[in-house]
Order: structure tokens, then sequence, then C-alpha cells
């Protein structure tokens, strides 16, 4: 991975521009100023599942080049695998069957990513079933850890980073979960979405790129209110943006770090090119030295909003997430 001192490389994820053709989608991103696109390959963008993957892949690779984006790959679909069922099968699931499945999609997308020339291919564990024994050494870290490293050992083969990411609800939903995980997969990268760590609580998000800066093979931003796992845009949330980006600029992250907003499809018109100015202004506000709360800081009081980025009234009136979800029902 490049390392960068004079500024982050950002992506938006394709899942919160689902309204948009693929091919619409990024040449929005390029004229914004993106520098990258994390593509969730799903039923609206490069379903890996309709004829012709190989030879789509390859002309997407030669759009992405002539629009000067890099990529990663994501693999968060919600229905892909089953219409019925959000994110299922997956890895935990009990049926050897299903894991199969899952793990065959996953090697495709790693398929995918290699011949985009992509960062990284990320991915997740998936909620246990209800009455689950979840204890470390139990069946279900036991399916979760054979298919872990089965994808490790595929995306070594095809030179692709993967990189896990723990989702709050799912078996691995924190970074202490991540190290228990990896010391069972050797060579696994740390899939970070900072906002994640305002719902587990086990560290602050600039406490955690900083205690995993050697891991992290792939890096997504949003606001979040703690507690709560629901993705925001910035400044609608609890969320110490210039710490985040601040972190990911001292231990000199060059990945890209991406935006995800998947509820906001609705409105990423005007939401991606005011996302990019809002992380934009974060990081200016934290190289200024405005923000002193990166190195060893403590978190924000609870509830209080970031002082230093400013909410997107424009955008944000009248379109307010629904509260009151569990966390393994969003998600994504």
């Amino acid at each position: 991975m490049t390392t960068s001192a004079d500024g982050l490389r950002y992506a938006y994820n394709t899942n919160g521009m689902t309204s948009h053709r693929l091919d619409d989608a990024l040449s929005l991103l390029a004229d914004t100023g993106y520098d990258g696109v994390a593509l969730t390959v799903d039923v609206a963008h490069h379903d890996p599942f309709a004829p012709d993957l190989v030879s789509r892949t390859a002309a997407l690779a030669r759009r992405l080049e002539r629009l000067g984006l890099g990529s990663t790959v994501e693999t968060g679909a919600r229905f892909l695998l089953d219409p019925r069922r959000k994110h299922e099968p997956t890895l935990v699931t009990a049926d050897p069957a299903g894991r199969a499945r899952r793990l065959s999609f996953l090697r495709r997308c790693v398929d995918i990513a290699a011949d985009l020339g992509s960062e990284a291919v990320s991915f997740w564990a998936g909620v246990p079933a209800p009455g689950t024994d979840t204890s470390p050494g139990a069946a279900a870290w036991d399916h979760l850890a054979e298919g872990v490293r089965a994808v490790v050992a595929y995306a070594a083969e095809r030179g692709v980073p993967a990189a896990f990411e723990p989702e709050p609800g799912m078996l691995v939903e924190d970074c202490a979960h991540w190290s228990r995980l990896a010391a069972l997969a050797p060579g696994l990268r740390l899939a970070l979405d900072t906002g994640h760590c305002l719902v587990t609580g086990e560290l602050t998000p600039h406490q955690a790129v900083r205690r995993h800066a050697g891991d992290l093979g792939a890096v997504a931003v949003e606001d979040m209110p703690r507690g709560r796992h629901e993705h925001r845009a910035p400044g609608e949330g609890d969320m110490d943006l210039p710490a985040v980006l601040g972190a990911l600029r001292t231990v000199r992250y060059g990945g890209l770090v991406s935006l995800e907003l998947s509820r906001d499809a609705h409105r990423a018109d005007t939401l991606v090119p005011a996302a990019l100015e809002a992380m934009r202004h974060a990081e200016r506000t934290w190289a200024d030295g405005a923000q002193d709360t990166v190195p060893g800081a403590s978190a924000p009081p609870s509830g209080m909003p970031s002082a230093s980025v400013p909410p997107i009234p424009s955008i944000s009136s009248g379109t307010s997430v629904p509260h009151g979800v569990a966390a393994s029902e969003v998600a994504r």
C-alpha cells in the first residue's frame, strides 16, 4: 500500500448510488474529484452472476483507468445470493452448502478485484442464526475461520489483499474480534469502518486507526450517531471527522478512504459532491491544527456532534434516517 503525507484519497461506495447507472456513477465521482470507487457488486452494479462477467470486468477496468479512479471491491450486497433473506447465506451459516455458496461468491469477487487492479476486496462474517453458540471455539467460529482462510489463500494467489470488516451485530463486530480471527487466518487484513467504532464502543475511531495502522487493508468513513448503526452524511452524527482523518494522515494511510452512505442513494446527486467537500474541510481543519484530539485523545462527550464539520442542511432537510432499527438489520 502506498503512503501519503500530502492528503487522503477519497472514494464513494456505489451502494449509495443505486439509483445511478454504474457508468453514470463513475463519471459523477470522477468529475467531482474523487480518487476512486468502492464497488459493491450487486444486481444494480456489475452483477457478478450476469452473463459475460470477464468481458464486462475488462471493460470496467478500462473505464476506471480512463477516469483515473482506483477501486476496492465490496461484497455486502443485501439480496444477491438469496432474494428472501438479507445477507444470507454467510460464512457462519450452519448449512455447509450455504457456506460454500458464500465462499464461491467471495472467490468470484476476488477475481473481479484482481482483474480491475483493485486495492482490496472486503468481506464480513454474517449474523449468527438465533440460538447459535458464538463463543470462541464453537462451531460458528470454526466455520468462519475455515472460510476466511480459504478466501485469504485464494486472494493471495490472485494478488489481492483480503480485508475483513467487523460489523455490529455480526459474529465479528469489533476490532478485538477481528484480532482473534486474524490469529486464525494469517495474512488477513482489516477493513475498518470507522463509524462502526461508535456503535460498538470498544475503541474510538481514531484509536482504532492508530492501534491497527499496520493491519489496515481498507477504510470506510461516514458519520454515525453514537450507539446506533446508522450510516449518515458528514455532520449528521457524532463522528469527530477531523480526528479520524487526522489519525489516518498521522499513520500515513495511503489507501482509498471510502464514504459509505448506503441509505442515501435518493440524494446522491447532491451528497456526492457535498460529502467530499465536508471530508476535505475536516481534513484541512486537522491539518491547520484546529483539532488537538488525535494523538491519544479521548472521545467527544456522548451525544456531542462534531463541532468542526457542519451538517449539510441543503441536502439533509426532510431526509432523516429511520430510528429504532437494530444494528443487525441495517448495516448496509
